[in-house]
Order: C-alpha cells, then sequence, then structure tokens
C-alpha cells in the first residue's frame, strides 16, 4: 500500500534562522492529520538562532539539530500553503496554491522577553492556523 501523500505548509522568511523554523515546528508538533509543514528562506543562515532553539526548548521542542533551508521552486510548487512569516522589504514573494501573510517582526536582536512574545504569538497563529485547516477539512 502506497504511503498517504501529506499536504504541506511551508513556512518563509528571508534567513529561515528563527521564525519560520519557530512556526514550522510548532505546526508539525499540533499537526492535524495528513500535514507536514517545512520552513525555507531566501537567503538561508548557516545556523539556527541560538535563541530561537533557546526558546523553543522551554516549550520542550528542540530545533537545535534543525538545518536553514534554501527556498526552491519545488517547495513552492509542493506547498498546498505557504505562510510569510517576516515584514518589511526583504520577505520574499512565494508562488503556491495559497499564500498567508504574518508579518511578524524578527525576535533575533530582541530582547529577551520581546523575542519570547514574538514566539508565543507564532504558537498562537500556527495553532490558529490548525484550527482553520481542520475546520476546512471535510471540504
Amino acid at each position: 500500500m502506497p504511503e498517504e501523500i501529506k499536504r504541506r505548509v511551508l513556512f518563509v522568511c528571508v534567513e529561515n534562522r528563527f521564525r519560520s523554523q519557530v512556526a514550522e515546528a510548532y505546526f508539525n508538533r499540533y499537526a492535524p492529520e495528513g500535514w507536514v509543514a517545512v520552513s525555507a528562506g531566501i537567503r538561508p543562515s548557516n545556523s539556527v538562532h541560538p535563541k530561537a532553539v533557546e526558546l523553543m526548548l522551554e516549550e520542550g521542542i528542540d530545533i537545535s539539530a534543525k538545518k536553514p533551508r534554501y527556498l526552491t521552486r519545488e517547495l513552492q510548487e509542493e506547498a498546498d500553503l505557504a505562510v510569510i512569516v517576516c515584514s518589511g522589504d526583504e520577505c520574499p514573494v512565494v508562488f503556491a496554491k495559497k499564500v498567508l501573510v504574518w508579518g511578524i517582526p524578527d525576535p533575533a536582536d530582541k530582547p529577551y522577553d520581546e523575542a519570547k512574545k514574538l514566539r508565543d504569538e507564532i504558537k498562537t497563529r500556527v495553532l490558529n492556523l490548525i484550527k482553520s485547516l481542520k475546520e476546512g477539512a471535510g471540504s
């Protein structure tokens, strides 16, 4: 029996080192059945930001082994939904079946407490996205 093909959410930002990694991790932790998340950036960093790793460990999610990835045409074509998590002029244009723009400021250079609030905002948005995907599952 062939393996079930999963629907895919693509989280995108510039360096794929913080916001999109956090969003991907939360989505995959709480993903509705049949869905999976990946993340990518237009100028991927060499590693996930240490503050992102620390903030996610507080949530019991270890992203320390994750590697930032380049946003390819294939990733965009495979996505059922793309979410642009960054804000500002450098945010990528994404070509996917459906695109959402969240416009979240970069937490990397923010004080820890502010970065934590942005992490929590990403979690809330991911959980709301999951809820809407579950509600739309019958359509």
